[in-house]
């Protein structure tokens, strides 16, 4: 096989091979990410593939739901690498805390967020960011980005709002019949 230069012409088959021989979740390229098992693929704009992962990795320990999929997590912290495309000090504080976040995971011996296999010592890890911008700025944007996405109400057992199908009174608000 040829070795390719360009990581922009990486192949359907080098995409698959990569992402099975790493065994990691995440198979990362030149400006996307996508899941190694999963059917599902991101195109970033201004943060690195890398950094796009990690959010994914933070947000899935952050709020931890084993039935959602990988993908809502990625849709979720979209929105940081978007609000990083008009602000470079965003950008900049995104990065940077993502790199200082991989240098404690080193220190404590693994070789980066990413490649920390427990989820109890990427949880510690989080811990000893969490008063930091970074992790306060995942954390607040998981709350409306992760929550209010319809797809994964259903899982939740939410069906969402009321007014439009004629309020809750009219859809067995008052069906309680272990009383």
């Amino acid at each position: 096989m040829s070795q390719r230069t360009n990581p922009k012409s990486l192949s359907r088959r080098d995409l698959l091979k990569s992402g099975v021989a790493a065994g990691a979740a995440f198979v990362v390229g030149a400006n996307f990410i996508t899941h190694a098992s999963e059917a599902w693929a991101m195109e970033t704009k201004a943060l690195s593939p890398d950094t796009m992962a990690t959010l994914v990795q933070m947000a899935r320990d952050i709020y931890p739901h084993d039935r959602v999929a990988d993908q809502y997590y990625a849709i979720a912290v979209k929105s940081h690498d978007e609000a990083a495309a008009g602000d470079d000090a965003k950008k900049q504080m995104i990065e940077d805390g993502i790199a200082n976040l991989d240098g404690l995971t080193q220190a404590a011996g693994h070789p980066s967020y990413l490649g920390t296999g427990w989820e109890d010592d990427r949880v510690a890890l989080l811990k000893q960011i969490e008063d930091t911008p970074l992790f306060q700025e995942v954390r607040g944007g998981l709350v409306v980005g992760l929550y209010n996405q319809p797809e994964v109400w259903p899982i939740f057992g939410y069906e969402g709002e009321s007014f439009s199908k004629g309020g809750y009174i009219a859809r067995g608000f008052d069906d309680i019949a272990w009383l």
